[in-house]
């Protein structure tokens, strides 16, 4: 009697080139267009703006809260990119969170991530992933920044978290474009303040990322 021989494994395909290029501009084109209009811009309209056909987008993403929830993961991972790539050219820590604070601002999360709170499940395994490498990341720079005596020991991963959500925003009335001119000026009056020593006191207390995830 012979032996059975197991049947091969077999590999799943790698996306082909074309393919990852089309997810890439679908991204992209949905990243630009959620800033500009909401969440609620039609999907055929940033399949026009991505230069592919309806079913193109739908056969990347079923439906519109996976999109969103791509769109909103791959900004803070590419900011958290810019943070670690800082940190691993200079070692400077305090550097390191300039280069964070500058490339949430262009990376437009403040109006990115507030769609995810709108739309559907906050606790998504994607979106974990990714809000906790930045927490983490930041919680790390702001630490050895701490310990260099670059940064004054009163502030926590949550003061800089919701104080770049509220500079990356335009004033009410006010035109994005105008707005954008006045950020990253802002973003370093802010950040000039975080340095040490510190030049007076904070009234009430850090704010750390529970009671942020909490708020």
């Amino acid at each position: 009697m012979s032996a059975t021989t197991a049947p091969a494994v077999r590999k799943a395909p790698r996306p082909r080139a074309d393919a990852l290029r089309n997810r890439e501009r679908i991204v992209t084109a949905a990243r630009e267009m959620f800033v500009e209009h909401g969440p609620d811009v039609p999907l055929d309209e940033i399949a026009r703006r991505a230069g592919v056909g309806n079913a193109t987008v739908y056969r990347n993403f079923p439906d519109r809260d996976a999109l969103v929830r791509e769109v909103v993961c791959s900004v803070m991972d590419r900011t958290a990119e810019a943070a670690e790539l800082a940190l691993a050219e200079t070692g400077d820590a305090f550097a390191a969170l300039e280069r964070f604070v500058h490339a949430a601002a262009d990376e437009r999360i403040s109006a990115l991530c507030p769609m995810v709170s709108s739309t559907f499940d906050q606790h998504h395994p994607d979106l974990e992933a990714s809000h906790g490498r930045i927490e983490r990341l930041v919680e790390e720079i702001m630490g050895r920044a701490e310990a260099a005596g670059q940064l004054r020991p009163d502030v926590g991963v949550g003061d800089v978290l919701i104080v770049v959500a509220q500079l990356s925003r335009p004033p009410a009335g006010t035109d994005c474009v105008l707005g954008d001119r006045f950020v990253h000026r802002h973003l370093q009056l802010f950040l000039d303040g975080l340095r040490a020593p510190a030049r007076s006191a904070l009234p009430g207390r850090a704010v750390n990322i529970k009671e942020l995830r909490t708020s």
